[in-house]
């Protein structure tokens, strides 16, 4: 590849909100498509005040899922304004991604039927809540709803004997947005033979249910319903975080060979021969009985140093790290994935090309920054 940039070329227009299309039009963005992000005049994204702390006007969700894309302030229920937005998206977009409330595209004017009709070759990507059709297709949603809906809540947490517990990050809506990149992607690359664009459809809901793969094929397959594991995983043992004498470490012993190797470093090679641990499934049941057993050897020793214990054994350990070490974390800042611009500190796309990761090239935009050069002398008539 001759770039950190595949994409420099294509354009996006994003008629997006939160985090899921913002988080397709920031993959998109990243690997060098020119993004345009559509806010309403009034406020813009309503999660620039998700906050505090706020940086121009900004909270932290803003500033994370929009760099490198242009701010076009437009009011969609103008008609002068949405004719406008429509002219570019006609002239210049090679793809559109909504994430607006079900109906609202069509009710506007900008929905897929009507912009694929005006221009064949759009990719036209609908991130909606609930999906099409299906008798809550008509309901909005965001991603806690989803984590709850979808059964994660009941497999997160301690207990289901207390409060149900979310995921801390936007899992439903990043996922969502990364499907809805891939889709796209998808449909560029089929227009490249065809001509013909297409009408990508995925959401909040889709995204969380496929997320549930695992427990659902438990259920299926007659195991009953996972329970809440707290730091660990239904199904291996040991594989989870134990309590250190400076904080929490987490061992992931992930087949036999490897509780073999944890037993012998514990000086316990009695517990690998112990038919009651014998195997992963043997481990499972038996689980009450054999973690005491590490957690009092965890217990004698400092997170670095029995993390150090664990590398020279080949064991897989990890300490449980808050975001203000990750922030500062070594590691991250040498593979770049820890990058800034204009005083905001954001992380990059997971993702190298050829060694090279793309480049941080604008923090997110001012609303509306991009009017006056996108609408030219439109602007001050119908966006001003």
């Amino acid at each position: 590849m001759s770039s950190a940039h595949p994409l420099k070329g294509y354009v996006v227009v994003e008629l997006g909100h939160s985090v899921a299309a913002p988080y397709t039009g920031l993959i998109l963005a990243e690997m060098g498509a020119e993004v345009i992000k559509v806010e309403n005049p009034d406020g813009g994204d309503a999660a620039r005040g998700w906050g505090p702390p706020f940086v121009n006007g900004a909270g932290p969700h803003f500033s994370a899922f929009n760099r490198n894309k242009a701010s076009l302030a437009v009011n969609l229920a103008d008609a002068a304004q949405r004719d406008a937005l429509v002219g570019l998206i006609l002239a210049r977009a090679d793809a559109v991604v909504c994430n607006l409330r079900a109906g609202a595209a069509a009710k506007l004017g900008v929905d897929a039927e009507r912009l694929r009709a005006l221009k064949p070759a759009l990719v036209y990507c609908d991130l909606g809540a609930f999906g099409s059709g299906g008798p809550l297709s008509h309901k909005p949603g965001y991603d806690p709803l989803m984590q709850a809906y979808c059964g994660v809540m009941s497999v997160t947490g301690e207990s289901t004997e207390r409060p149900p517990v979310r995921v801390g990050v936007s899992m439903v809506d990043m996922g969502a947005g990364m499907w809805s990149a891939i889709g796209i992607l998808a449909a560029l690359l089929e227009r490249k033979d065809t001509g013909v664009g297409g009408h990508v459809e995925t959401s909040l809901f889709e995204t969380a249910l496929a997320w549930v793969a695992t427990p659902m094929a438990r259920h299926a397959m007659g195991g009953g319903p996972q329970k809440p594991q707290g730091s660990g995983a239904a199904g291996i043992v040991p594989y989870q975080a134990f309590r250190t004498r400076t904080g929490w470490l987490v061992i992931g012993a992930g087949n036999d060979r490897l509780f073999a190797q944890l037993c012998r470093v514990m000086d316990r090679p009695d517990l690998a021969e112990d038919p009651r641990y014998l195997r992963n499934g043997d481990r499972v049941i038996n689980q009450k009985s054999l973690l005491p057993h590490i957690e009092a050897y965890a217990g004698q020793y400092d997170s670095d140093a029995l993390s150090a214990i664990l590398d020279q054994a080949g064991i897989p350990n990890a300490p449980v790290q808050t975001i203000a070490q990750l922030a500062d974390d070594e590691h991250a800042r040498q593979l770049g994935m820890i990058q800034e611009k204009d005083s905001q500190q954001t992380v990059g796309l997971p993702i190298r090309f050829d060694g090279q990761r793309p480049p941080l090239r604008t923090a997110s935009p001012l609303l509306g920054e991009a009017n006056l050069r996108l609408l030219g002398e439109n602007y001050d008539a119908r966006c001003g």
